[in-house]
């Protein structure tokens, strides 16, 4: 359990004494230097895991304004909704070099609310999926937006290319009985996400009944949230308690 992305006083320090794990979110803006990534790693703790966030230039295009966090890169109409194009396999390769050099064997797409279940779309994933090697990477998918009016065809996709159901289980389940579970808690209430919520101790204790009803050999939970340093400090000790 952890965050997405470092968080909390004291910096990563600090973090890497805290919790066990953390999301890069860094590698979803902007390519990160393998010295910086080799860094972090050296400076956690042997039993501490990375998971990475793909780059956003393999699911999101042109026109999001996650881009503006991108420090000088230039999208093209190329990137994005997992097209099959030079710009989003050389995304993939960026990605799976930084999961290497963080020695991550996680790697979660999250696509836009704008990245619907079209034909297109499908077709999509289904080209990049088959197309790549991710060795023995474990991949994980987010999908927001409509696909939850289409979870037929949502689980088809997820098990046809073997991805785990990335979800914030106060919204859905995953739709997949796999051996790894993935939550991304990101508030309650006002659609998707609501980033200033404060969970509860009566939220927390529901997450973990959650957990406990579910038959994987691995969950991971990452808060992200305005207070999600805290909120996934309390979590952790309700899970110590019990």
């Amino acid at each position: 359990m952890g965050t997405c992305g470092f968080s909390g006083k004291g910096g990563r320090k600090n973090y890497y004494s805290t919790f066990t794990a953390v999301e890069v979110q860094e590698t979803f803006y902007r390519p990160v230097s393998t010295d910086t990534l080799q860094r972090w790693r050296d400076e956690a703790p042997s039993n501490f895991e990375f998971t990475v966030k793909a780059f956003q230039g393999i699911t999101h295009p042109a026109s999001s304004p996650t881009w503006k966090r991108a420090r000088g890169l230039k999208p093209t109409p190329n990137h994005g909704f997992f097209k099959p194009s030079r710009e989003v396999l050389e995304g993939w390769e960026l990605t799976r070099s930084e999961a290497q050099a963080l020695g991550a064997s996680v790697i979660v797409f999250q696509t836009p609310p704008s990245f619907g279940s079209s034909e297109e779309n499908v077709l999509n994933i289904d080209a990049f999926f088959t197309k790549i090697d991710r060795g023995s990477l474990i991949l994980g998918w987010e999908p927001r937006g409509k696909w939850y009016s289409h979870t037929e065809l949502l689980e088809q996709v997820l098990r046809r290319h073997n991805l785990v159901h990335v979800v914030d289980p106060f919204r859905h389940m995953s739709l997949v009985d796999s051996k790894v579970q993935y939550f991304r808690l990101h508030g309650i209430g006002r659609g998707e996400v609501n980033y200033s919520y404060k969970y509860t101790d009566e939220d927390l204790a529901r997450l973990l009944s959650t957990i406990d009803s579910l038959s994987a050999s691995k969950v991971y939970v990452f808060f992200n949230n305005i207070h999600m340093f805290e909120d996934a400090l309390r979590f952790k000790k309700m899970v110590e308690k019990k």
